[in-house]
């Protein structure tokens, strides 16, 4: 019940809560990540209007139903430790620990040919396998994929994400390539020698030039 709701957090609790975090992004509305003192993270969302759906089932308690939905899969994704409403900011929040490593942008631009090539084919199996079990993840671009010390492939930033009771269909599959492509360096890395359309569409039993052609169409969108 608490997950559902989140835990309500006072304003001098929140503020013990936070004490020495470090700000890891903010926008013109103040805080939306911070790193907390402890190394876990606090992922804050605006409390939207009365007559918003993310009232009902706000962001942070999305993102957490998430997290359990994909460790149930057996994708890597962050360990949720509580949801949060906290009154006296107007927002709510998610306290998580976070996945180990690095982000596929980080890690792609200082590998040689060959590396790149073995990475970007995996990435294309995480995205095949999550399409088959249903997985929608519309900010699957390659700030949000991260690869761990052992070489596994996870996902972070998980709050808009849905879930299909069987396998993603082809129309779907497509627009998640447009998501991947907003990004102009996720792209040229997308592309580079077909790699990522091949792997790609050999899981997925589908052309590998649709998926470069929606990939190199959607460039920067």
């Amino acid at each position: 019940m608490r997950r559902l709701f989140g835990k309500r957090l006072s304003g001098r609790d929140y503020q013990v809560l936070r004490q020495g975090a470090e700000v890891i992004e903010h926008d013109g509305d103040g805080d939306k990540v911070l790193r907390l003192a402890d190394g876990s993270f606090l992922k804050l969302f605006m409390v939207k209007s009365r007559f918003s759906s993310a009232r009902l089932l706000p962001y942070s308690v999305r993102f957490a139903t998430n997290a359990d939905k994909l460790h149930r899969m057996n994708i890597p994704t962050v360990t949720i430790i509580n949801c949060y409403r906290i009154p006296s900011i107007a927002r709510t929040a998610v306290h998580y620990q976070p996945l180990p490593g690095k982000t596929l942008r980080q890690v792609l631009s200082g590998l040689n040919s060959e590396e790149r090539q073995k990475l970007l084919a995996d990435n294309a199996r995480l995205i095949a396998r999550m399409h088959r079990l249903g997985v929608y993840f519309r900010s699957a671009h390659l700030g949000n994929i991260v690869q761990q010390p052992d070489g596994t492939l996870g996902l972070i930033d998980i709050a808009d994400m849905r879930f299909s009771c069987g396998t993603l269909k082809k129309e779907l599959r497509l627009r998640n390539f447009r998501h991947m492509a907003r990004y102009e360096v996720d792209v040229n890395y997308l592309l580079e020698n077909n790699t990522f359309p091949s792997v790609y569409a050999e899981q997925a039993s589908m052309n590998a030039e649709d998926v470069a052609r929606v990939i190199q169409s959607s460039r920067g969108q």
